[in-house]
């Protein structure tokens, strides 16, 4: 068999498992493996799998997730993101569309602590959508604040996602963090915009909240004060070089945990448990992470990155028309992946063509996530609309899919403006070097 031929069968049996209920790291670890040993040797399989999984979670840049993941855990504990909305609610509640904007204002700055698209969007949605059903919002208007609000947790620093990326394509992981600010910023800027366009069509389905008073507004800020200033110390200080990124995960994870005992709201058995859910998550990540390298050896062992290469030259595809061609995939593969799973499958693919093409990789690691942001809210599936469906289990999914639509757009304006003006990410990193 040729190539197309054996990356076909490789790809139809990592979804298929999939679709039986097999964890997407052990379809690719299985396929993968399997692969390698009917194709090239036993040897070569057994040597990958003696190997990979050791050299891969020895790496001492991979010691940064456990400390993000850490920080983000404390960071919940102490209820922060209660306060956050509170503050947000306080500011701009009074307007119409006020609360979604709070919202999303609100998930951008829990995103830039959890690092996670869906804990982000579960988390608020416990928050945000009983508000704002309070004051009158359509149901599906304010689940999809919640959702598109959501997908920032994986693009402003830090990131889960983008440390990945950064170890699977050796590139710098501080840069990813700040080349992944304004982008975030334009993020919230667009949804801001939809949510006021939205809200002036339809006034029905945003209505305005009572005005908080200024001593309401700063009893707010004085009480997220700390952890705020935590992040702009974390951020200023990676931008300076001050610390790696290693070194701000753990600068990050302290100030967290003096945060939460600051605040009292974490117990000796708190404690344990904020422990045991950063093992956790961080060891199912390490999972998928081995999987996907070991799928991605595979993949390059057969020759299908040459072979895509050589088939987008022999087509006389532009650059610009190979990165639409990559948006139209990840959409497509956001129907059922969640965003790490669709990161790690397709990066050992995509970056070597798009990179000989002359994509900067800081600049395509973070096209690659906000394309994977646009997944997780587009319809049929969107996995964000369904996690805040199993938080708050009466909303309605036709109602979400509807109220769904203007973040989408909103997305798809953000990818369209970085393609064409690339210095939007490129500009901090480099200032920064």
């Amino acid at each position: 068999m040729g190539v197309w031929e054996i990356a076909g069968i490789a790809f139809a049996g990592v979804f298929g498992l999939m679709m039986v209920g097999m964890p997407i790291a052990l379809a690719m670890l299985l396929v993968g493996l399997s692969g390698i040993w009917i194709n090239i040797s036993e040897r070569t399989a057994m040597g990958i799998i003696g190997q990979l999984p050791i050299n891969a979670t020895m790496s001492y840049e991979l010691s940064v997730l456990p400390m993000f993941i850490l920080m983000g855990v404390f960071v919940t504990r102490a209820r922060m993101s209660e306060d956050l909305y509170q503050l947000c609610h306080g500011f701009v509640g009074h307007m119409r569309g006020g609360l979604a904007a709070a919202t999303i204002l609100a998930c951008g700055g829990f995103s830039a602590l959890s690092g996670s698209s869906l804990a982000t969007a579960a988390t608020m949605a416990k928050v945000a959508v009983p508000e704002m059903r309070r004051y009158g919002y359509a149901d599906g208007f304010a689940a999809s604040a919640v959702a598109a609000g959501g997908t920032l947790g994986i693009l402003i620093p830090p990131s889960v996602i983008l440390v990945l990326y950064g170890i699977a394509t050796g590139t710098d992981i501080g840069a990813l963090f700040i080349a992944g600010i304004l982008p975030g910023i334009l993020a919230i800027a667009l949804y801001l915009v939809a949510i006021r366009i939205v809200a002036q069509i339809d006034p029905s389905c945003a209505p305005a909240a009572p005005r908080a008073d200024w001593s309401t507004r700063l009893r707010y800020l004085r009480s997220v004060g700390p952890i705020l200033l935590l992040f702009l110390g974390i951020i200023g200080g990676l931008y300076n070089g001050v610390f790696t990124p290693t070194e701000a995960g753990g600068v990050g994870a302290t100030g967290a945990l003096a945060f939460a005992l600051w605040r009292r709201s974490l117990s000796w058995d708190g404690l344990i448990a904020s422990l045991v859910e950063t093992v956790t998550t961080t060891a199912s990540l390490f999972l998928v992470l081995i999987g996907a390298l070991v799928f991605s050896n595979f993949m390059n062992l057969i020759g299908l990155p040459a072979a895509l290469s050589d088939l987008i030259t022999s087509l006389g595809l532009g650059p610009t028309a190979v990165i639409l061609a990559i948006l139209v995939i990840y959409i497509f593969l956001g129907m059922f992946m969640e965003s790490l799973s669709m990161i790690l499958l397709t990066i050992p693919i995509f970056f070597p063509i798009v990179t000989q093409l002359g994509f900067d990789p800081i600049w395509f690691g973070i096209f690659a996530v906000m394309v994977t942001e646009l997944a997780l809210i587009t319809p049929p599936v969107g996995l964000n609309l369904f996690v805040i469906k199993s938080v708050i289990d009466d909303l309605s999914v036709g109602a979400m899919y509807r109220g769904i639509l203007p973040f989408v757009l909103a997305d798809i304006v953000r990818i369209f403006i970085i393609i064409a003006f690339s210095w939007i990410v490129m500009v901090l990193p480099l200032m920064a070097r």
